[in-house]
């Protein structure tokens, strides 16, 4: 079983339902998880009990990151080892060029081993699917890497 936050910021609601999604797929699959809206008012959690993390993020405007993520960022102050980055956004603002742009962003800030997952608008409609299929997706690739881990760590004893 792995322990996992999901930090999320969502200003219409659209990433908060993808965050709540994605909780409820990892407590379908035996999975502990703690869900985290970022708000100005709370400092964020102590990250360092969990074995995972995952960020959610709305994108603002034209691919802006909003300053509320950024502000949670710089207020965690490291750089956590495991983040899976997801998002949601609206191709009407900029197209796919910009489309979840924060979303890239994360994923690369973070240095996330794992594939983002961006959301048209609200995950409702058809894409409730493709939200449980990343979800998978990162607990099989979060998998592999441990396996990978264990195995270098055996080679080196």
């Amino acid at each position: 079983m792995v322990s996992i936050i999901i930090c999320y910021a969502s200003f219409s609601g659209n990433t908060k339902e993808v965050a709540e999604l994605i909780a409820q797929t990892l407590a379908d699959l035996g999975h502990d998880a703690v869900l985290h809206r970022i708000n100005r008012n709370t400092p964020p959690p102590d990250l360092t009990p969990y074995d995972m993390i995952m960020m959610g993020t709305f994108t603002w405007g034209k691919g802006v990151t909003p300053a509320i993520m950024k502000n949670f960022v710089a207020d965690v102050g490291y750089k956590p080892e495991k983040i899976a980055v997801f998002g949601t956004g609206d191709t009407q603002f900029g197209g796919d060029d910009l489309f979840c742009r924060a979303v890239d962003r994360l994923a690369v800030f973070y240095e996330s081993p794992y594939t983002v997952l961006k959301i048209e608008q609200s995950p409702r409609g058809g894409q409730e699917e493709k939200v449980r299929k990343w979800t998978k997706e990162v607990l099989q690739i979060d998998e592999l890497i441990n396996e990978s881990k264990s195995a270098g760590t055996s080679k080196s004893e």
